[in-house]
């Protein structure tokens, strides 16, 4: 109102400032329509939503943006679906796929033009998401109906933001040579070299990292430290000593972080850095590639050629192993989210519904193993994805599941906080950028 005032004093006609402050003024409103319509459609049953859906992008596109090309895969089916509720349904979707991590930028910058494209994304990196969409209010949650009611749903850790799958990476090794890894820190013994994504070409592996330090999982590398030999204690024992000063530094609180800090500092100047995760597996599953290891997306194995001097059965799932001892390996997740400034948020809304309540909706992604809806109902069965015939002929291939990998007893993989993440970023990132220096 005092700006108006000041306006006007200076002669800027009550119709002028209308159009200068229109456009903010239209933003304002279009963002409290979208939180409004949320909260409206998470009290909606699916069929109700769907024809809001229809009744809202009739003969209109909607546009998403996402970390997985599967989107589109997942669009074309929701469209068939709506159209097989009303025939004459002619919306439609466009995915796309922004490289290089620059998925925060564009909806940064969508969220703050006068002309909105986007309504939803699949998106990753929990830390980046909390810092710069949650935070911000860029993105906002909506959690469906059926999602929050569905029996056996696991809504805890999935539902702030709402994720649309977990995916595992887990450590294997090849089994062509003598060498044994029974034990999470024997992947950071003296001469190894896993191979690795780096911490900064993906932020999710950095985020694994800023994991280990949170109090249950700095636990568990104590415990699996305790399973050693005193010989190799021994060797773990010096470094842990080392940075034991810099747990106070740091301000981590976790009472074992010091064996976090060990353990992460060992990995950073050890691994071995590669460019993606399809090629390092490619590798590992060579007869040619004794004893390396490495920390990959599970589901890769599904792509390995057999031939003479390539095979899955060239590798082991180190965590299979029953006397495996710590971490299995770590866990990064997609997110389906809103942007405050959906052009058309109904179909952004039906959209998440039928990806995270319907089989059909998480076929893209739950074909393969490894990635695991919060939902068991849209959850596959590969617990025999090794098998031909009848015959179990790759083992490393039966996935035990998501309730095996997350359960802190079984697969203890480490599972991505997005505000845990944001919390000790700004602490952890340049502690661990100085020993993963190449």
């Amino acid at each position: 109102m005092h700006i108006r005032k000041q306006a006007l004093a200076f002669g800027i006609s009550a119709a002028m400032l209308g159009l200068v402050f229109a456009p903010q003024v239209q933003r304002i409103q279009a963002e409290d329509s979208v939180e409004a319509i949320i909260a409206e459609a998470e009290q909606m049953s699916t069929e109700e939503l769907y024809k809001k859906a229809i009744e809202e992008s009739r003969g209109q596109i909607m546009y998403g943006v996402g970390n997985s090309s599967r989107g589109a895969t997942a669009a074309s089916k929701f469209i068939e679906t709506l159209q097989a509720i009303d025939p004459s349904y002619d919306g439609s979707i466009e995915w796309s796929q922004p490289k290089n991590n620059s998925i925060f930028k564009i909806i940064e910058a969508d969220v703050q033009s006068n002309n909105h494209i986007n309504s939803m994304t699949l998106i990753q990196d929990g830390n980046q998401i909390q810092s710069k969409m949650l935070d911000t209010g860029y993105l906002l949650n909506f959690i469906p109906k059926e999602f929050k009611e569905g029996e056996g749903v696991l809504v805890e850790g999935n539902d702030k933001p709402l994720a649309l799958q977990t995916l595992v990476k887990v450590f294997m090794f090849n089994n062509q040579g003598e060498k044994q890894f029974k034990n999470c820190w024997d992947f950071v013994a003296e001469g190894e070299s896993p191979m690795f994504m780096g911490v900064d070409s993906e932020p999710v592996g950095k985020n694994f990292l800023y994991m280990l330090t949170r109090e249950d999982y700095a636990k568990m590398l104590r415990e699996a430290f305790e399973q050693l030999p005193e010989e190799k204690q021994a060797y773990f024992q010096t470094v842990i000593d080392e940075v034991e000063a810099d747990v106070e530094e740091l301000g981590l609180e976790a009472a074992d972080a010091k064996y976090a800090l060990a353990w992460i500092r060992l990995w950073c100047e050890q691994y071995n850095e590669q460019t993606d995760d399809g090629p390092i597996c490619n590798n590992l599953v060579d007869k040619s590639a004794v004893d390396e290891s490495a920390l990959i997306v599970y589901s890769k194995l599904r792509s390995v050629e057999e031939s003479d001097s390539a095979s899955v059965n060239h590798v082991t799932i180190a965590a299979y192993q029953d006397d495996y001892q710590g971490i299995g390996g770590y866990a990064y997740k997609h997110y389906l989210q809103v942007l405050k400034t959906s052009p058309l948020p109904w179909t952004a809304c039906a959209f998440i519904t039928f990806m995270t309540t319907s089989p059909e909706g998480f076929e893209a992604w739950g074909k393969d193993m490894g990635g695991y809806s919060a939902n068991p109902a849209c959850n596959q069965d590969h617990s025999q994805d090794g098998y031909v015939d009848g015959e179990d002929k790759f083992p490393a291939k039966n996935d035990r599941g998501g309730d095996w990998w997350l359960s802190p007893e079984k697969g203890k993989i480490v599972v991505e906080d997005p505000g845990y993440c944001a919390e000790v970023s700004e602490v952890m990132a340049e502690w661990i950028d100085g020993y993963a220096a190449r």
